[in-house]
C-alpha cells in the first residue's frame, strides 16, 4: 500500500511547524508548501526551508505577487505594522490570503492524490482574521468537494486544522510533547534579515505571553526595530 500523503501549509512559524510535527507523528508522507507573496521580509521563508529540510518529502515555495495589491501592513510599505492592539480586523490581515493559499494547495493535492491539507489556522488566540474561523474552513471544505475531480469521485482531500480550537499555550505544550524546536521558527510580522523578532507586534506579543503561560522557556531571538 502507498503511504498516505499530506500537504502542510507552511510559513515557518510556530503554528505551521506544530502542524508539520502532528502530520509526521501520524505517519503522513509530508509535502510542505510556502508562499513568497510580497511580504516585507523573507525571514519566515528561510525558517521554513531550514525546518523542512530532511523532514519532508518535498518543500515548495510558490511566488505570488499579492504585494502589488497592497492593502495590508504585511505587504504594503505605506502601512506600518501596528504595535498597539486595535479594534476589529487588524491591518495585518492580507486580503483573501488563506483562500488563495488553500486553493494552490488543493491543486497540488489533486496531483499528488494527497489525503489531507494541514493548516495551522487558529480561532482562539488569533488576530481577528476572518479566514481563521471554523465557519470558513467548513465552507472551503464544501467548495473543495464540489470543485475537484477527486472530490466529485468521493475521494477529495480533507482540510485538517488540528489547532483551530487550541489556545496558543496549548499549541506550545502540544509541540513540546512532539519535540518541536521552536527556536527555529519565525512568527514576527517584521523580523529582521537574521530572523530576529521585534517583540512589539501583535504576533510577537501573543507568542511571548503564550510561552510565559505555558511555563516554557521562550527560545525566540529578539532584535531591535
Amino acid at each position: 500500500m502507498s503511504k498516505k500523503k499530506a500537504i502542510i501549509l507552511f510559513s515557518g512559524g510556530l503554528d505551521s511547524t506544530t502542524c508539520l510535527a502532528i502530520a509526521r507523528s501520524q505517519d503522513y508522507e509530508c509535502y510542505t508548501l510556502s508562499f513568497s507573496y510580497g511580504q516585507k521580509h523573507s525571514s519566515e521563508l528561510k525558517a521554513a526551508e531550514r525546518i523542512a529540510k530532511d523532514r519532508v518529502k518535498l518543500h515548495k515555495i510558490i511566488d505570488l505577487d499579492l504585494g502589488s495589491f497592497g492593502g495590508s501592513a504585511l505587504t504594503d510599505d505605506s502601512i506600518d505594522v501596528p504595535v498597539e492592539t486595535t479594534e476589529g480586523i487588524p491591518v495585518t490581515y492580507v486580503p483573501a490570503r488563506n483562500t488563495i493559499f488553500f486553493s494552490v494547495a488543493l491543486a497540488w493535492a489533486e496531483v499528488l492524490k494527497a489525503d489531507k491539507i494541514f493548516a495551522g489556522v487558529n480561532a482562539v488566540d488569533y488576530s481577528g482574521y476572518p479566514d481563521c474561523r471554523p465557519e470558513y474552513i467548513s465552507a472551503f471544505q464544501k467548495m473543495a468537494d464540489l470543485a475537484t475531480k477527486e472530490g466529485i469521485d468521493g475521494r477529495g482531500v480533507q482540510i485538517e486544522t488540528p489547532l483551530i480550537n487550541l489556545s496558543k499555550v496549548e499549541i506550545i505544550q502540544l509541540g513540546e510533547s512532539l519535540g518541536v524546536d521552536y527556536s527555529k521558527t519565525v512568527s514576527c510580522y517584521q523580523a529582521d534579515m537574521e530572523g530576529r523578532a521585534c517583540g512589539q507586534c501583535d504576533s510577537c506579543k501573543i507568542r511571548k505571553q503564550a510561552f510565559e503561560k505555558a511555563a516554557v522557556s521562550d527560545p525566540t531571538i529578539y532584535g531591535e526595530i
